[in-house]
């Protein structure tokens, strides 16, 4: 008996390995010290700008959104979801992102799947002007059924100690400033599943939505990265909230000082048509629906009262649409 009758097929990752070693070496600039192979990612950042340089590192994964991806087929888009997401996550402190590594596990290696899944990864880094400088595949016939994977990503940022961003700035009578988001993103997924798929496959074309529950489903993960970026060093911009899993009150309060907590003005903005889909169908209680999605707003900046008509000019000059979704109380 061989590593291969077991369900390991040694050759089948080394040729997926090879496979993508142009789309990862793509994502690299003259900081990534080693190509895709070693036992390690060697990355030497440039720190002459920096007067007390301070390393950001997140994980996380795409969660129960993989079962729709498996269910419809589609694998390039969950890759840039988890690289989006890690991305947020690291911005919202200050921090510019500088590598990410991946982790893809499955039952049985299909490199068909496989390299789609990186090559989501490699376009989402190089969006994000970050190196995709290692990973790990994983063939695990006993954990996984057939068709199935799960992936997690790994990313390291920078930021200067003076320039973190970590909410203690913010005071009462602060706003809110929403930003859209693209979908789900990355939360939620075990609730729209089961509602959803109570009435509709994934291929059902839904009016309401304009498109597949499928395809509704599976929109990328929006990156707020060049966003955050232009608006992080402007006057009275105290704080940024990532909305994940929790909601808008759940993540937003994170950031918030003791003492301080949301008016959140639920009637504000029209929410995109998947959440009273879903609202409806499911008979889901408004609690939930605050607690468990973002309703249509993937960032929130926390502005002083007098600053906030200019962030929310410039929020708009680079093509972004601002929502009033409360204030500090």
């Amino acid at each position: 008996m061989t590593y291969k009758d077991s369900g390991v097929d040694i050759k089948a990752g080394e040729e997926m390995v090879e496979s993508i070693k142009g789309v990862v070496q793509d994502t690299h600039g003259p900081e990534v010290l080693t190509n895709i192979g070693g036992f390690g990612g060697f990355f030497k950042p440039d720190l002459g700008s920096f007067e007390n340089p301070v390393f950001v590192s997140s994980v996380d994964g795409v969660g129960t959104k993989l079962i729709v991806a498996f269910k419809a087929g589609k694998y390039d888009t969950v890759g840039q979801d988890l690289v989006n997401h890690c991305v947020n996550d690291i911005a919202v402190c200050g921090a510019k992102p500088l590598f990410f590594l991946d982790y893809f596990s499955t039952g049985k290696l299909e490199q068909h799947v496989g390299v789609d899944v990186v090559k989501g990864f490699a376009k989402a880094c190089k969006e994000n002007g970050v190196a995709l400088i290692g990973g790990e595949t994983a063939e695990m016939p006993d954990i996984y059924d057939e068709g199935e994977f799960d992936l997690a990503g790994t990313i390291v940022g920078i930021v200067d100690q003076k320039k973190v961003i970590n909410g203690s700035d913010i005071q009462k009578g602060d706003v809110l400033l929403g930003f859209k988001s693209s979908g789900l993103h990355t939360n939620g997924y075990s609730l729209a599943r089961k509602v959803l798929f109570s009435k509709y496959n994934v291929e059902n074309y839904v009016e309401e939505l304009g498109s597949t529950v499928g395809d509704e489903l599976l929109k990328v993960h929006k990156s707020y990265l060049s966003l955050i970026t232009e608006l992080k060093d402007m006057d009275g911009v105290h704080g940024f909230s990532h909305i994940t899993g929790g909601g808008i009150v759940g993540n937003t309060k994170r950031i918030l000082p003791e003492g301080l907590k949301l008016d959140i003005d639920w009637e504000g903005w029209k929410r995109p048509p998947v959440y009273n889909l879903m609202q409806e169908i499911g008979n889901v209680p408004e609690e939930d629906m605050q607690a468990t999605f973002n309703l249509g707003v993937g960032l929130i900046a926390v502005v002083s009262e007098n600053e906030a008509e200019a962030v929310k000019k410039k929020a708009e000059e680079l093509g972004e649409e601002v929502i009033e979704v409360g204030s500090v109380v």
